[in-house]
């Protein structure tokens, strides 16, 4: 059965800055990016900071690479594949300090660039859903604190036992229709600011 001639790619309309120099390998490695429907924007020199308005930045791998990445490791902004020319020795602990989501070696085909825009997004997607899963739990252990702060303020104030210092605290953010981390926050402000 034949695939329809209008369907989308995967990779289609993804922004990608591509940072290598205009030579043959660099023009060809454009080409098989356009070739998959990436909107595609060339830039030389490489930049002192990597740009973040895109999805995707292929980047030629050199010594300072690190210093041009403008995100914390952990937390990109883009998915970042590093471009080998194979002109020297492969410096695996550089492309560890760049926390790339992958390598692109020269010569350019066009099946390892497909690979590797499709695994460096995926990677680049789950390592966000894994920094969103990361950044919940902190926010549930804070407010657990919050609440275990304020369920014992509660308990030492009004002589309640901690039971019941919770039911008030769930019965107070179901009536102001808030979370009760912010019942819980706005006890300990103002038991902090009475004291």
């Amino acid at each position: 059965m034949r695939k329809n001639a209008t369907a989308t790619t995967p990779h289609q309309n993804l922004r990608i800055a591509v940072i290598v120099e205009p030579d043959e390998d660099g023009e060809r490695l454009i080409r098989e990016l356009q070739r998959l429907r990436c909107e595609v924007r060339h830039i030389w020199p490489i930049p002192p900071q990597l740009p973040v308005d895109c999805d995707l930045v292929f980047c030629t791998l050199v010594e300072d690479m690190p210093k041009r990445i403008p995100w914390l490791p952990g937390e990109p902004e883009a998915g970042l594949v590093l471009v080998d020319r194979g002109v020297s020795n492969l410096d695996l602990k550089l492309i560890h300090n760049c926390a790339a989501h992958g390598v692109l070696h020269y010569p350019v085909v066009q099946r390892a660039v497909q690979t590797c825009v499709a695994l460096a997004r995926e990677h680049f997607l789950y390592e966000r859903r894994l920094r969103n899963r990361i950044d919940k739990l902190d926010e549930n252990l804070r407010t657990m604190r919050l609440v275990e702060r304020a369920k014992s303020l509660l308990v030492r104030v009004k002589n309640v036992s901690e039971e019941e210092a919770y039911n008030y605290l769930r019965r107070q953010a179901m009536e102001r229709r808030v979370t009760i981390g912010a019942v819980a926050n706005a006890i300990i402000d103002s038991h902090e600011l009475l004291s």
